[in-house]
C-alpha cells in the first residue's frame, strides 16, 4: 500500500472582509475604511490555500460547514480555483456562512477581528468523516468559534476532543490551531485536546495559557526562555511529538525527546509590511508542510518564517504566500534575525 499523503484542513471556513484603516479609532467617532478585500478565512481555509500556494501538487481536502449562500459559494469557488478537494465541505441551509470583519491598522500593521458565527455555531463532530481519507495529516481549528463544538459531546469534554479521537482512529496525524481568546476559556477548551494531538503549532500567548507559564516580559515582548519552559509544561500534559511556538521575533520548537530548536524570524523591511492578518496561519502552513515532507525541524521553522514574511506583504490572509521556492528566496534576500534561548 502506498504511503499516505496530503492534509485534511478542517473546522472553521469563513469569509473575511479585510478592511484597512489608518489608525484604531475612538468609540463614537466616524472613520474611513481605506480598502476592502473579500477573501476566504478561518483555520480550514487559510491552511488549505496556503498549502496549495506552497505546493500545488499536495493533496488537500476541505472539511467543515458553510451556509447555502453567496459566501458559501465563494468558498466553493476558491477551493475549485486552487484545486482543493471540497467533498468534505458541506453547505447547510437555514443560516449564513461564518464571516469576519478583519481590520488592519495601516500605522501599526496590527489587526482586530469581529466575527459572525452563522451556521458554524451548529457544526458538530457529525460533520467530520475520515473513513475514506488517505491523507496523512489533519489540521483542525478553531476552539472558541463554534458553539456546539465547544460544548460537551458524547461523553467527551467537547466536540474537538471527539473529532480528534475520530482522526486518530482513522490513522491521521493531528495538529490543532487555536485563536487568541480569554485565557480561562482557551485553557478550558484546548487542554482536554492535548492528549489527542501529534503536533501543536501555536503562538506565545496560547502556549503560555495552556502551560500556565508566563511567556511575555513586562514590556509585552516575548521571552524565548519562558516559551521553552511553556513547551515543556505543555508536552507533559499531552501526547504531542513536537510543539512549535511562533512570535514576531522568531520561533521555538520542542520535542518529546528533549530536543530544542530556536529560529529567528525574517527581517522584513518595515516598508514591505502591509498587514499581519494571516501571518500566523502562513507560519503554521510552512511548518506543517515541512513536517509532512519529513524535513529537519530547523528547515520547517525557516519555511514557516519565510511564509509568514511573504504573507506580511498583503492585507489578505493568503495571497502573499508563494511557492516553497519563492518564499525561501524571499527569506534569503531579507535574512533571518538572530535568536537564542
Amino acid at each position: 500500500m502506498s504511503e499516505r499523503r496530503g492534509v485534511v484542513s478542517a473546522g472553521s471556513w469563513c469569509v473575511d472582509f479585510n478592511k484597512t484603516i489608518a489608525r484604531w479609532p475612538e468609540e463614537d467617532t466616524t472613520n474611513e475604511v481605506l480598502s476592502v478585500v473579500r477573501q476566504g478565512g478561518g483555520a480550514g481555509f487559510n491552511m488549505a490555500i496556503d498549502l496549495k500556494r506552497l505546493d500545488p501538487g499536495l493533496p488537500v481536502r476541505a472539511m467543515g460547514v458553510v451556509g447555502d449562500d453567496e459566501s458559501g459559494r465563494f468558498l466553493f469557488d476558491e477551493c475549485d480555483r486552487y484545486g482543493v478537494d471540497r467533498g468534505g465541505l458541506h453547505a447547510r441551509a437555514g443560516g449564513g456562512t461564518i464571516s469576519v470583519d478583519a481590520f488592519s491598522v495601516g500605522s501599526t500593521g496590527r489587526r482586530t477581528h469581529f466575527f459572525y458565527a452563522g451556521v458554524g455555531a451548529e457544526m458538530s463532530p457529525d460533520d467530520f468523516d475520515f473513513a475514506s481519507t488517505r491523507a496523512k495529516f489533519l489540521h483542525l481549528g478553531l476552539p472558541g468559534a463554534h458553539r456546539k463544538m465547544d460544548s460537551a459531546w458524547g461523553g467527551e469534554a467537547n466536540g474537538w476532543v471527539a473529532v480528534l479521537r475520530k482522526a486518530r482512529a482513522a490513522g491521521l496525524i493531528a495538529n490543532l490551531e487555536l485563536m487568541t481568546i480569554p485565557a480561562a476559556r482557551l485553557a478550558e477548551l484546548a487542554r482536554p485536546c492535548l492528549p489527542h494531538l501529534d503536533y501543536l503549532i501555536v503562538n506565545d500567548y496560547e502556549i503560555g495559557v495552556l502551560a500556565g507559564v508566563e511567556t511575555r516580559r513586562a514590556d509585552g515582548a516575548t521571552d524565548p526562555a519562558g516559551v521553552a519552559r511553556a513547551i515543556d509544561a505543555a508536552l507533559a500534559q499531552g501526547s504531542m511529538r513536537l510543539a512549535v511556538v511562533h512570535f514576531p521575533g522568531g520561533a521555538v520548537a520542542g520535542g518529546r525527546d528533549g530536543s530544542r530548536h530556536a529560529q529567528g524570524s525574517v527581517a522584513v523591511p518595515a516598508s514591505a509590511i502591509v498587514g499581519a492578518n494571516g501571518a500566523g496561519d502562513a507560519f503554521a502552513a510552512g511548518a506543517l508542510y515541512g513536517l509532512h515532507e519529513r524535513w529537519p525541524i530547523e528547515d520547517c521553522l525557516r519555511l514557516g518564517h519565510a511564509c509568514a514574511a511573504a504573507a506580511l506583504r498583503e492585507v489578505s490572509t493568503t495571497t502573499g504566500v508563494g511557492t516553497v521556492a519563492e518564499c525561501l528566496a524571499l527569506a534569503k534576500r531579507w535574512g533571518f534575525r538572530p535568536l537564542e534561548l
